[in-house]
């Protein structure tokens, strides 16, 4: 049985031949083509089946992503399982149940067991935003100094685009940081105030949807003009107020394409003002000076406005969250990272090492911070 009846299930079965499966990406209401999809498989334990993708080649640079625990864990199959648009998996004998997707997978349940790891911390508090269309809770997060006597304020944003899980690993590692009885977590605690959205788009997260592109426009467009989102007409709403003039940073965590050279490395997406420009360019230097986990930033990475898809004509006429919040009255740097989904010059991207890359943006932070 192959199926996608779960939270952050994407799939269409084609049809079944023998031991080929020929399904494909649900695209739903995008425009154009996109690459998300995350299934399961019961039922063929002992057996060795092919899936065959119809819908272009949606198999990444290193294989599908595997899960033999109903999405707690995941490993990389790996390229040597996949020949063009198909991959090959040898199901094991006691296999009840094994789960494959393009990346990672990161939805509601996993946040709980964050928050639940770090209940008792006084630093963290759990709340809402608002609720979705379809009636979901928006995650709000608050970490750091909650007594509204802090010195700076920073605005995290995560999911404007649905389907990019990893992002999210990273985001744990910023907030673990934050918690943590390092140096870092110390300080950060002491003089700053998390404001920290986990699921922009939480319908499409819980959805399985792309979310990239969805018509008329998706929520990483939904920053000008009259907001089509309750997540982004609600945020855009509360953080001038929640700031009191004391907001410094905004960071928007986002995943890129699915291969090719720039979307094989960490970077910044620039801003078309030269000042922010500027800011983001410091902000890179130090985290590339500070940076100790496995996945490199470098800043000769980052992406200029005007350069490749960077450019007025992509944003048409509407605006991004890294755009909208480098508006903002006090802020001093606001900027959008695409962290890969699996190869970040040539390290492979895990949950693990996506959440000790923000470990590093944490450390980061602070150094900026310090310097203001």
């Amino acid at each position: 049985m192959i199926d996608c009846e779960f939270p952050g299930g994407n799939i269409i079965v084609d049809a079944i031949e023998g031991d080929t499966v020929s399904l494909h990406q649900d695209l739903r209401d995008t425009r154009g083509d996109w690459f998300y999809w995350y299934f399961r498989v019961r039922g063929a334990a002992g057996r060795t089946l092919n899936f065959k993708f119809t819908k272009g080649n949606v198999i990444g640079v290193r294989g599908p992503a595997v899960s033999m625990d109903r999405g707690e864990t995941w490993k990389w199959l790996g390229k040597v399982a996949v020949e063009g648009t198909t991959f090959c998996y040898a199901f094991p004998l006691d296999a009840e149940e094994v789960r494959f997707s393009f990346a990672m997978p990161y939805t509601e349940r996993n946040l709980r067991e964050f928050i639940s790891r770090h209940e008792s911390n006084p630093n963290l508090k759990a709340d809402v935003l608002c609720k979705t269309r379809k009636g979901r809770d928006v995650e709000l997060l608050r970490l750091g100094r909650l007594d509204g006597e802090c010195d700076y304020r920073v605005l995290i944003t995560c999911r404007n685009h649905a389907c990019e899980m990893m992002a999210n690993y990273s985001l744990e590692g910023i907030m673990e940081s934050i918690l943590s009885d390092t140096d870092d977590g110390k300080w950060l605690r002491e003089h700053v105030e998390f404001l920290v959205v986990p699921f922009m788009d939480k319908d499409g997260v819980e959805d399985g949807d792309q979310g990239k592109n969805r018509e008329p426009h998706d929520h990483n467009r939904d920053y000008a003009g009259e907001s089509i989102y309750p997540s982004v007409r609600t945020l855009r709403e509360f953080v001038p107020t929640w700031s009191e003039e004391r907001l410094r940073v905004a960071i928007d965590l986002h995943c890129p394409h699915i291969r090719g050279a720039h979307n094989e490395v960490i970077y910044m997406v620039g801003n078309e003002r030269e000042s922010m420009w500027e800011q983001q360019c410091e902000f890179g230097r130090i985290l590339e000076a500070t940076q100790t986990g496995l996945l490199v930033y470098r800043a000769s990475d980052n992406l200029p406005f005007g350069t490749a898809w960077n450019t007025g004509q992509n944003y048409g006429t509407g605006k991004s969250c890294g755009r909208w919040a480098s508006e903002l009255d006090g802020i001093k740097l606001a900027t959008s990272f695409e962290i890969p989904y699996a190869n970040a010059s040539g390290k492979t991207v895990t949950a693990e090492t996506a959440r000790a890359f923000g470990w590093d943006i944490a450390c980061a932070l602070r150094c900026f911070l310090q310097k203001l």
